[in-house]
């Protein structure tokens, strides 16, 4: 073969490998537009958009490699929000790290100078996705605070108003996380922008129900309730709303029906947690709250039925059998029929289980109320007079000074 054959083959070569090219190209991005201007994406097109991602990246430009990684991850998190695939949201946060990774090779940077940091929408939406696929960690956390802060955004990527709309998920996520840290704070900061929101309304709440205010407490999750539930069938039908932090209605009521409870409103708490346990079964707690308000209607026999219901709920959710809090609400059982010692060995029980923080404190003065009750005046009622400072809300304290008082007219 000539020379010149040669060089026309390879100059043939090189025309198909750029016509080949060209037209990965073009159906990555065309694939993309038609996914994210659907107004209802279906499952089929954004498989086929991160195909497409998939098929170009072997052969994309240094300046086109972390926009296709973003095409793919933004796609996949599409997939997976429809399909509620935790893989598929791995894959998406995969794939926007490797849009932060590969973006400083987009330009050249001046010796010594510090290489180009990609837009912060990327870190955020690769949070968004680690959160959804339940990858909850401080790292997490430390990655969305910056890209939240930064807020950078570009158009190559997305419009300002769709990126204003990712970092307002971003902000959502970090309230949401602040309020599981107990930071209602924190949580207003950052969910300051969105005063019409569930999650706002349900900070109100918190911080009402932290500082005793449990009417203003009920009010608020009560609104923040019944906004979730209005707005329901739009989160169902649009992906991108579907990827905030979403309340779990079982455990939101029970907080509501707590908050009534404590506010003395005994017949809409046990109406709050009738429907609590109508939408999860297995809360114990809500079982426990309800028996604790049937108590304070005058309803002993029912209450009776709903502290054993609280023990078995617990007890079937627990692993190997062994539960605190299944514990603690049998000696609260035993207490109410007055059997002290089996009282007192049951809350003994809760206290060498795990049991969470606030329970842990309740168990502790049931245990010495329970030894009082019993007849040991002299060094239980001074514990137990210690341990009430360190109760929940829901520890009967009235009922412990009076036990406290009786004891101490009896020395």
């Amino acid at each position: 073969m000539t020379k010149a054959a040669i060089l026309a083959l390879l100059a043939t070569s090189l025309l198909a490998a750029d016509d080949q090219q060209t037209a990965l190209e073009q159906k990555a991005k065309s694939t993309f537009e038609r996914a994210v201007l659907s107004a209802q994406p279906q499952l089929g097109e954004t498989i086929e958009c991160v195909q497409a991602q998939a098929a170009l990246l072997p052969v994309a430009s240094r300046d086109e490699t972390p926009l296709t990684y973003y095409r793919k991850g933004y796609c996949a998190l599409m997939a997976a929000a429809i399909a509620e695939n935790a893989a598929g949201f791995r894959d998406a946060s995969g794939a926007f790290d490797q849009a932060v990774a590969t973006w400083p090779g987009r330009v050249k940077t001046v010796k010594g100078a510090a290489p180009e940091t990609g837009p912060s929408v990327l870190m955020v939406l690769s949070g968004i996705a680690r959160l959804e696929a339940g990858a909850e960690d401080g790292g997490t956390r430390d990655e969305m605070v910056v890209g939240v802060a930064r807020n950078t955004c570009s158009v190559e990527l997305m419009t300002p108003t769709a990126c204003q709309a990712v970092f307002r998920t971003g902000r959502e996520w970090l309230g949401w996380m602040a309020l599981r840290r107990g930071d209602a704070k924190e949580a207003t900061r950052y969910l300051a922008d969105q005063p019409g929101s569930f999650w706002m309304h349900w900070v109100a709440g918190e911080r009402a129900f932290a500082e005793g205010r449990y009417v203003d407490a009920a009010i608020a999750y009560g609104a923040s309730i019944e906004l979730w539930r209005s707005t329901q069938a739009r989160w169902r039908s649009d992906w991108l709303a579907r990827l905030g932090p979403q309340p779990h209605l079982g455990t939101a009521l029970t907080d509501l029906g707590g908050a009534r409870l404590l506010a003395g409103e005994t017949a809409a708490a046990i109406s709050a947690l009738d429907a609590a346990l109508a939408a999860d079964p297995r809360n114990a707690r809500a079982c426990y709250l309800r028996a604790r308000a049937k108590e304070q209607a005058g309803q002993a026999e029912a209450a009776s039925a709903d502290y054993n219901l609280a023990v078995r709920t617990a007890f079937a959710g627990a692993e190997d059998l062994v539960s605190g809090e299944a514990h603690l609400y049998r000696g609260i059982l035993m207490y109410r029929r007055k059997d002290y010692s089996r009282a007192e060995e049951e809350f003994s029980s809760a206290l060498n289980a795990d049991i969470v923080a606030d329970m842990r404190a309740d168990a502790v003065a049931w245990r010495h109320m329970a030894a009082v009750a019993g007849g040991a005046c002299n060094v239980s009622r001074r514990l137990l007079e210690q341990s009430l400072g360190a109760v929940s809300p829901y520890f009967p304290k009235t009922d412990a000074q009076a036990l406290m008082a009786t004891c101490a007219n009896s020395l």
